[in-house]
C-alpha cells in the first residue's frame, strides 16, 4: 500500500522516476543536488515507490524525544559524536554488521552552497567495500531516481570529478546554490 500511495503522490504532483535502482544489497546512495528540504519528502516517496528501505545519517543530539522516535522510523541511523569512531568508521561498521543496508548520503552536507563535495560518502563506500550509486533529483526535469553505480578506486579526486561529472546538468531545486564540484 505505501509503494502504491508514493508511486501515486508522485505521479500526482508531475514527477517522473528514472533509471532502475540496481540488484543488489548493500549500496551508498549519494542524493544530490541537495537544495531544500523538498529533497527528502521526494526522495523518501521515491524509494518508497520502488520498495526500497534506506537510511541516512543523523547526530546522536538529534535523536531526543519526541523526534528520535519519528526519525528512526523514517531510517535515522545514529551517528555518536562523543566517541573514538569518526562517523565514516561508524558507518562502515553499520555496513559489516548488516546483511542489508543503503545508506543515503548527501555529498555537499548542507543545503546551502559549498566550494567542496565532502568525502565522506566517498571513503565509507570503500572502506565498506560497496558500490556508490549516483541517485539524483532534477526539479527542472521533475525526474528522480539514479544515473549510475560507481565503484571506487584508489584515485579520490579523479573519481570525485567522475561522480560529479554525472551532475553536470541536473538542477535542483534551487539551483544557484548547488556547486556540484
Amino acid at each position: 500500500m505505501v509503494e502504491f500511495l508514493s508511486k501515486l503522490i508522485l505521479k500526482l504532483s508531475g514527477w517522473k522516476e528514472n533509471g532502475a535502482f540496481p540488484e543488489g544489497n548493500k549500496f551508498v546512495v549519494v542524493a544530490a543536488p541537495h537544495t531544500t528540504a523538498w529533497d527528502f519528502i521526494w526522495g523518501r516517496l521515491y524509494y518508497n515507490s520502488i520498495g526500497k528501505s534506506v537510511k541516512f545519517m543523523i547526530k546522536d543530539k538529534h535523536m531526543k524525544f519526541p523526534f528520535g522516535p519519528i526519525l528512526k522510523s523514517l531510517g535515522a541511523i545514529t551517528v555518536y559524536s562523543n566517541t573514538n569512531s569518526n562517523y565514516t568508521q561508524q558507518m562502515i561498521a553499520e555496513f559489516s554488521q548488516r546483511d542489508q543496508f543503503l545508506l543515503t548520503i548527501t555529498p555537499e552536507g548542507t543545503r546551502q552552497r559549498v566550494k567542496r563535495w565532502r568525502r565522506g560518502f566517498y571513503y565509507i563506500a570503500k572502506g565498506a567495500q560497496v558500490p556508490i550509486v549516483l541517485g539524483y533529483l532534477d526539479y527542472e526535469k521533475k525526474t528522480l531516481g539514479t544515473m549510475a553505480v560507481f565503484y571506487p578506486t584508489d584515485e579520490v579526486e579523479a573519481d570525485m570529478k567522475r561522480i560529479q561529472a554525472y551532475y553536470k546538468n541536473v538542477k535542483g531545486k534551487y539551483p544557484e546554490l548547488f556547486a556540484g564540484e
